[in-house]
């Protein structure tokens, strides 16, 4: 039994932490309807989740086009179909690559600081003091960020859909030498509004998860400067394996209602 036991209160640790992020989820739903924050608290956090971070996304997306241009045409120039280069940037940017590779550096970026600041919180007592001033810190908290992770996430990740494309016809184009005409019109032939609604509805997802474990983690911190940081690691691990993992059933749930008018 003795080597069991480790794995074992993993799985519980794991299966403590999935329920508290449902119920962490259950109240922040509840707190939609009831008073809202300050409209500047609302303002901040959507600055400091979108606008913040958009040199990393932009980055992230620039690059990871140019280098599936790359790869893509380097396998495609065996078969000489490089003409189809321009199709398989555009559909893997906007399906996985932008919403997923957005989602992961978003956890490392956003989700480690949610994390850090209501930590720190926590470990000072100022959540207590919210809670005896019979102000309810899911509502303060957690919602603000919440909603902007939810609603900024799809812009986000639609800017790195859009650079990493761009990026990957720049290589195609003026490096690889593919004809521009080709490239543009498997572009558009392939590349779908379902396959851009596919990926906005995975990217506010992870947004959502991102937002949650962060939190949960932030008000479950252990005390000391210590505690804050790993809380912070606990919450960007769990939040990139997250996402990977519910990427997997979402892909599989919008291929089985993917409609007759998107094939």
């Amino acid at each position: 039994m003795g080597p069991h036991l480790p794995f074992v209160g993993t799985m519980v640790e794991n299966l403590r932490t999935a329920g508290g992020v449902f119920l962490l989820l259950l109240e922040t739903i509840r707190s939609l309807f009831g008073r809202w924050p300050r409209r500047r608290v609302l303002v901040d956090q959507f600055f400091l989740i979108g606008v913040r971070s958009m040199p990393v996304i932009l980055t992230t997306g620039l690059f990871t086009g140019m280098v599936l241009a790359v790869q893509s045409f380097n396998q495609f120039r065996r078969v000489n179909i490089t003409s189809m280069v321009g199709a398989v940037v555009g559909v893997s940017m906007v399906k996985e690559l932008g919403p997923v590779l957005t989602g992961l550096m978003l956890a490392g970026r956003v989700g480690a600081a949610i994390t850090a600041e209501v930590g720190t919180m926590t470990v000072t007592e100022q959540v207590d003091a919210l809670r005896s001033l019979a102000t309810n810190p899911v509502r303060w908290l957690v919602l603000p960020r919440v909603l902007a992770c939810v609603l900024l996430t799809p812009f986000l990740t639609l800017m790195a859909d859009l650079i990493g494309i761009a990026g990957g016809t720049f290589i195609c184009v003026n490096v690889l030498n593919v004809e521009w005409a080709f490239h543009y019109a498997n572009l558009l032939d392939w590349l779908t509004v379902w396959d851009i609604s596919v990926g906005c509805a995975k990217s506010s997802c992870f947004g959502l998860l991102i937002a949650l474990v962060a939190s949960y983690k932030g008000f479950n911190t252990e005390p000391g400067a210590a505690g804050v940081g790993k809380a912070a690691t606990e919450a960007v691990v769990t939040s990139c394996i997250l996402i990977l993992v519910s990427d997997f059933f979402l892909s599989v749930l919008f291929a089985a209602i993917r409609p007759e008018w998107a094939e």
